[in-house]
């Protein structure tokens, strides 16, 4: 504990480990106590992450849909923001470990959310990255944009080299691009119809040698259906509207390999320029550092107050906690659920310090949506139900409405208009390295084996 000013009387510390919606919303209202509050992230930035994909796929830039956490919670005197890595707990010391010292506390909140599981195929990473970070997003972008640009560049030379013999080639026997996105849950929906409004719309003309609109967008899921949570009618709808965008999708197909240039699914190969990973995520190994139960994919199962076994003091929140509901299905991994909780963990911390009986946590459920694509999306609030362009403007506003600070909210409004208006994808740039796993001369070329189906046309597709 630490000294309250002009007091003798000792001062709470609560250390939060983790800036996403759970740990910052906690630590927003918990600045509102008596109480001195440690944040810790390996970041200096807080993600709002249901916009993640804008930045994947060049429509905002990174600024525009995180802030820093210092700036963020500058206002309470009494909160302090390290940028350091937890890699440990001593909960019966009160200790929270990291890389670089130890973190004594009264109460520990820890919101370290998920990452991406490859159910067991870590290998296959570095070929098919996931979406939870900035870094991730920019490498995703990266490599969309950069397969168009060698495509272009590809193509030039063999014009070159054939047009001695071939003065008609127009480009359009060109192979065409492909994108496989795997999972079809809201991220990979989401990538996948972006891509699709890419490649038919925003890069439609600027290239020379090759038709972006002859790209192929292929979008695989494990189940019977795309957006399992939600209901089937709107996920039929869902699906409905990617066809429209010229996405082909195919449920009830498993990956089984992932290699440069292409997956497998059972012995059918077929190539991808560019292959995304939207299948599973894993809770932050800090769960199993506790030393309590977790489930399957590492959440740690929670006591109705999210406080765990035998330390009430302690809070597990966000994405890195299992908890059901009254019906007894597990609270899905989303922002209104983080947020929920960490207002409640601030609620419960207050009640302890008034020395008031503690209260178990229920999650009101507001409705889920999902976007699709330009004036495409679905959403399902209680028992009502909506898809198409009304969707997607409830979703626009309500992201909006989220986004942490007003020049956020500015920024991200006017350039969405802009790319309504236009299809302009204003941050369309190129970093890192310029080259893609697999691609070779040959590594994308159909073969004996390959998935035979002819690429989807440059129009629309109905279901």
């Amino acid at each position: 504990m630490t000294s309250q000013p002009g007091s003798d009387r000792p001062r709470p510390r609560v250390v939060i480990v983790g800036a996403g919606f759970a740990g910052l919303t906690a630590a927003r209202r918990i600045a509102r106590l008596p109480v001195q509050v440690t944040v810790l992230d390996r970041r200096n930035h807080h993600i709002f992450q249901p916009l993640l994909y804008q930045v994947a796929t060049a429509g905002l830039s990174p600024g525009e849909i995180a802030a820093p956490i210092r700036s963020i919670l500058s206002s309470h005197s009494n909160v302090e923001v390290l940028l350091d890595e937890v890699i440990d707990f001593n909960l019966e010391q009160k200790q929270v470990i990291t890389r670089e010292q130890i973190f004594e506390y009264d109460f520990l909140v820890i919101a370290s959310g998920a990452t991406h599981a490859y159910f067991g195929h870590d290998e296959w990473e570095p070929l098919a990255p996931g979406l939870k970070t900035i870094e991730d997003a920019l490498e995703i972008r990266r490599r969309v944009l950069l397969a168009f640009e060698l495509a272009e560049r590809r193509k030039e030379e063999q014009s070159a080299t054939n047009s001695t013999t071939d003065n008609n080639d127009d480009g359009a026997s060109a192979s065409p691009l492909q994108f496989v996105v795997i999972g079809g849950g809201p991220t990979g929906v989401e990538l996948a119809g972006t891509l699709a409004e890419i490649a038919r719309h925003a890069l439609n003309g600027e290239f020379r040698n090759i038709d972006p609109r002859r790209s192929r967008i292929l979008l695989i899921e494990g189940g019977p259906r795309i957006l399992p949570a939600y209901s089937d009618e709107l996920s039929r709808k869902a699906e409905q509207q990617l066809r429209h965008l010229g996405v082909e999708v195919r449920t009830s197909q498993m990956v089984t390999g992932v290699e440069p240039g292409a997956v497998w699914m059972g012995n059918q190969r077929i190539s991808a320029s560019v292959t995304l990973w939207a299948a599973g995520v894993a809770a932050s190994p800090l769960g199993r550092k506790l030393g309590v139960a977790v489930d399957r994919a590492g959440r740690v199962l929670v006591r109705p107050d999210l406080s765990i076994p035998d330390y009430k003091d302690v809070f597990v929140i966000g994405d890195l906690a299992a908890l059901h509901d009254e019906n007894g299905k597990l609270l899905p991994g989303v922002a209104p659920v983080a947020i929920q909780q960490g207002d409640w963990v601030a609620k419960a911390i207050a009640r302890d310090l008034e020395h008031q009986p503690r209260r178990d946590f229920h999650y009101f459920d507001k409705g889920s949506l999902a976007t699709i694509g330009r004036a495409a999306a679905v959403a399902q609030i209680g028992k009502f139900e909506l898809s198409g362009y009304f969707a997607w403007l409830a979703w626009l506003f309500i992201h909006i409405l989220f986004l942490i600070g007003f020049r956020n909210r500015l920024l991200v409004m006017i350039q969405w208009a802009w790319s309504y208006l236009t299809y302009e994808r204003g941050a369309r740039l190129i970093t890192g390295s310029d080259e893609l796993p697999g691609w070779t001369e040959t590594s994308l070329q159909p073969r004996k084996g390959d998935d035979a189906e002819p690429p989807i046309s440059s129009g629309r597709r109905s279901a």
